[in-house]
């Protein structure tokens, strides 16, 4: 509970426009400034304060039966994170169908849409509406908000918005909701007179026309808007008094540093929405501010899995392919010993692409992207590996809600880090008890911008040189213009010193290698993985020479980026690499060793899933059993083609 203060002033309130669309919710930014005080309308001094929402109760219709419609502008990669935790916090009180439109740039929209198809929540339509357009609507206003244009759209939302939809509400992505949202919108029942208003009648009553004569009239004398659309509203607002209808401000409780948010409410079961109206956002200074960011922080940690729940009572509104899941998930037999591989190959992880900022490449002929994943355990390996690779990455994490906040600030603190923009990073949401490996391998691929990917592993350093290197020697081997199918193996060599002088040469490489500092990758515990690269020859190698695949081969290779996926079935540990290096092979691609191109693996403590693999016998044979499954697949995509692959495997198994 808050402690009770005594009401002084008015904390802004939030306000109804009857005008748009039956009344777009409109929040606040500055307490001190406009909307605010028309909450006077009423003759309540604090903002409705006292008017019971209780009484709201009747208003309510029941729950299922009525689609409520939200409207949100969301522009750019921090708005983009900041909109799922306005989302978790509404799903999470929510006991209505949702229908979300989502006013978007090309970046908001690429990340919003992936999440949301993969989010896979009941009960929530989504629609996308492109920003650009709206554009020159708004861009004739001269404006210093930190928003934008963007801070000016909401002006024109009855321009896009379609005609059918009666009313809408309008959030801003920086509010946390504490209540259900059908209280919010049950307030439209407080309408009377233009509560009928379609969009339509909007164009009867020239609300385009109105706002526009208003604006140009306050920039005679106010330079450039401060506060983006709420200065034109202010205007509009104070020209016609009867649009506003005022709202008990406990529905937008502002935690700007001058707020006097406190006097707004009594207690914590008073808040409604919380809104963090300041470009310090949870760094703000007033009275309850610690309280605050407790209750967003606990829906910014918040395991989103957990909202895909499905709405108690109401009928089923599955996203697309949710039901054909379920039915998969439920033939499974939980006491087949194999069944938590089947169950994480039918999981659809969450997917937060660039999750930072981030700036692509401009584009070159014979660009290339390091593409790798990993997990928190790894999260130090970053700092070397941006040091070490000058070029761009795309890198897939698997973290929870609580994780991805950690890796943030993560970023943020740190100096190598945070000065790289050319960094993709997708975080793809923990679920399952098994690593998805080559599921995040596929969504780090995919986000890959560049011709060209090295597909690499986040505990190995490149040579300093091989960024430069690659791209060289792409360029001589002419693989764009002859269209030449072409892997491009990079050495792999490790070493077991935590300390360790990395080589800045390969003849500093070969020096170490025969001192027994270096070593070639696991010629101890899998030889058979990186044998056919033939490092005896690499020795003297002064070009790029041909190899042949062989069983278990599983270089690091530089491929287009149109390249076969990654086999999503192999999850946890063992044969990831192995079976796409086959459906490379398989494919036509040619091996080509680049003689000046090498890789060190650091030592690490040992994931939780090769330990599974090194002492669990049924761990292993569930693995055997998913490689003739894969040979099988090959055996039908390929035909007699295929042959040697599975004859490969039936030699290993007979040496095993």
């Amino acid at each position: 509970m808050l402690p009770r203060g005594r009401p002084r002033a008015l904390g802004a309130a939030l306000l109804l426009l009857l005008l748009l669309v039956v009344g777009f919710f409109l929040f606040g930014r500055d307490p001190e400034y406009g909307l605010g005080t028309t909450a006077t309308l009423d003759g309540d001094p604090y903002g409705s304060r006292n008017r019971s929402t209780s009484s709201l109760q009747l208003l309510l219709p029941p729950k299922c039966e009525v689609m409520l419609h939200v409207a949100i502008v969301c522009a750019g990669y921090n708005s983009s994170r900041e909109i799922i935790t306005l989302m978790k916090s509404v799903l999470f009180y929510r006991k209505n169908p949702l229908h979300l439109h989502l006013i978007t740039d090309a970046v908001a929209r690429n990340i919003l849409e992936t999440l949301f198809r993969t989010w896979m929540v009941p009960a929530v339509v989504v629609s996308f509406y492109d920003a650009e357009e709206l554009k020159p609507l708004v861009s004739w206003i001269p404006n210093k908000h930190y928003s934008g244009l963007y801070g000016l759209m909401k002006l024109v939302l009855p321009s896009v918005l379609p005609l059918s939809l009666a009313r809408v509400i309008v959030l801003d992505t920086d509010v946390t909701f504490s209540s259900d949202i059908m209280e919010l919108w049950a307030l439209f029942g407080h309408f009377s007179g233009v509560i009928l208003l379609w969009l339509d009648r909007l164009q009867q009553i020239g609300w385009e026309q109105m706002w526009k004569l208003t604006a140009k009239r306050e920039l005679l004398t106010l330079t450039a808007t401060s506060l983006a659309d709420q200065d034109i509203f202010n205007a509009v607002i104070k020209e016609h008094p009867e649009l506003v209808h005022p709202l008990p401000c406990v529905w937008n409780v502002q935690l700007s540093d001058h707020t006097l948010a406190e006097r707004c409410y009594l207690e914590a079961a008073d808040l409604k929405v919380i809104h963090w109206n300041s470009p310090k956002k949870l760094r703000v200074k007033n009275k309850h501010a610690e309280f605050f960011r407790d209750l967003h922080l606990t829906f910014l940690g918040f395991d989103g899995k957990l909202l895909c729940r499905e709405l108690f009572g109401c009928p089923n509104q599955f996203p697309p392919g949710v039901e054909q899941l379920q039915q998969a998930l439920a033939q499974l037999d939980e006491e087949e010993p194999c069944f938590e591989f089947r169950q994480q190959q039918l999981t659809v992880h969450r997917v937060h692409i660039t999750f930072l900022s981030h700036q692509p490449p401009p584009p070159r002929p014979h660009d290339v992207t390091l593409v790798a994943q990993l997990s928190m355990d790894r999260l130090q390996m970053l700092e070397a590996l941006c040091r070490h690779w000058r070029g761009p990455m795309s890198l897939a994490l698997y973290l929870t809600d609580a994780e991805a906040q950690q890796f943030l600030r993560f970023v943020e603190t740190s100096p190598v880090l945070s000065a790289r923009k050319d960094v993709a990073y997708h975080v793809v949401y923990r679920d399952g008890p098994l690593y998805p490996v080559n599921q995040l391998r596929n969504v780090a691929l995919a986000q890959a911008l560049t011709p060209y990917v090295f597909l690499s592993d986040i505990d190995f350093l490149p040579a300093y040189s091989l960024y430069d290197y690659l791209r060289a020697s792409i360029e001589q081997l002419a693989l764009g213009r002859r269209q030449r199918k072409a892997a491009l193996v990079v050495p792999a060599f490790e070493t077991l010193h935590y300390r360790f002088s990395f080589p800045n040469s390969k003849a500093e490489l070969l020096t170490l290698l025969d001192a027994g500092s270096l070593h070639t990758f696991r010629y101890h515990e899998w030889p058979q993985g990186h044998a056919s690269t033939d490092y005896t020859r690499w020795r003297e190698a002064q070009a790029p020479y041909r190899v042949q695949w062989s069983a278990d081969y599983e270089p690091y290779v530089v491929v287009p980026r149109d390249c076969p996926r990654y086999d999503p079935r192999f999850v946890g540990f063992g044969w990831n690499k192995v079976a796409h290096i086959i459906e490379l092979d398989a494919q036509e691609y040619e091996f080509l060793v680049l003689p000046e191109a090498f890789s060190i693996h650091l030592p690490h403590a040992p994931s939780l899933d090769i330990s599974r693999f090194r002492s669990s016998p049924t761990y292993r044979d569930c693995l055997q059993a998913l490689k003739e499954e894969f040979h099988q697949d090959l055996s039908r995509r390929y035909g007699s083609a295929a042959l040697k692959y599975l004859t490969a495997l039936q030699q290993s198994r007979s040496r095993a």
